[in-house]
């Protein structure tokens, strides 16, 4: 008779466990924690007009979030203020990307020029909800294009509804050197963009070549907001950060998100993101 472990009342001595079923039977929760804890990035849907745009852009942040360490988290345009603070709550950080509409000039106290796109009220309305729960929370904030924008918005700034042709800051997705960027070396975004190795220091400065797809761009920069690269062709601001040492906050023009495999300063944008979200 093969005997019971446990259950026999012939002997009271205690039955040692193979300590390799002792360790299948602990709780693995803690184990899968560390395994698995990624900072959880919120991105909202790019559009809410334009399916196609929206298909093949929010996977390419989503693929460069990933690979730099973080869970791309997709937002709908259709949550409440209070529902968008609540998500920003239990995430680690916020992406606002670009977008095929431009934010409302009337945002910004100027008349809508016809160059100037369509306003998207749905993306404008969870990006200003968005910003505003992530700027009260401390929550890290990276904005690419149209987000760059909106983010400048938020803060009381305006930009310029269209850019002259040249230099050609419309160039778009197929062009990955645009023209260059330089970039104030003290800056948040110019220690990052420097420690990858790529582009041309030059005194206090780094020039790096940048891929570019945008009409607009910031004209004064917001409250609390800075302005830390430039075109050096026509001196179009190509990027901005927060003043407060505190807070995370970088807005781009450009889209690293299409570089990711081809440029280190592409990916250590990302991986400084991911590692202040998970901070």
């Amino acid at each position: 008779m093969i005997p019971t472990i446990g259950r026999s009342r012939r002997s009271s001595k205690k039955v040692r466990e193979h300590p390799l079923r002792a360790q299948r039977a602990r709780p693995a929760g803690r184990i899968i924690k560390i395994v698995m804890s990624r900072p959880r990035i919120l991105m909202p849907v790019p559009t809410s007009f334009d399916l196609p745009y929206n298909g093949k852009s929010w996977p390419e942040y989503a693929a460069s979030i990933t690979a730099a360490g973080g869970e791309p988290v997709k937002v709908e345009l259709t949550h409440s203020a209070a529902e968008l603070e609540a998500m920003v709550a239990g995430a680690g950080g916020v992406l606002l990307p670009g977008s095929g509409a431009d934010v409302d000039p009337t945002r910004y106290g100027h008349e809508r020029i016809p160059a100037c796109a369509e306003p998207d009220p749905l993306r404008e309305g969870t990006d200003f909800a968005l910003l505003e729960a992530a700027e009260r929370l401390k929550r890290p904030l990276l904005g690419i294009c149209f987000g760059t924008q909106a983010m400048n918005v938020f803060h009381g700034g305006t930009l310029i509804q269209d850019l002259p042709p040249l230099p050609n800051h419309k160039a778009g997705r197929p062009v990955q050197v645009a023209h260059s960027a330089v970039i104030a070396g003290e800056s948040r975004l110019g220690r990052i963009l420097t420690g990858s190795g790529e582009g041309v220091v030059e005194g206090d400065e780094l020039r790096l070549p940048v891929n570019s797809s945008h009409h607009q761009a910031v004209l004064a920069p917001g409250d609390g907001v800075r302005v830390v690269a430039r075109c050096p062709e026509d001196a179009v601001i190509e990027a901005i950060e927060g003043g407060d040492p505190d807070h995370w906050l970088i807005g781009v023009q450009w889209h690293p998100e299409r570089t990711y495999e081809g440029s280190a300063a592409s990916r250590a944008l990302f991986a400084a993101f991911v590692a202040a979200a998970g901070a």
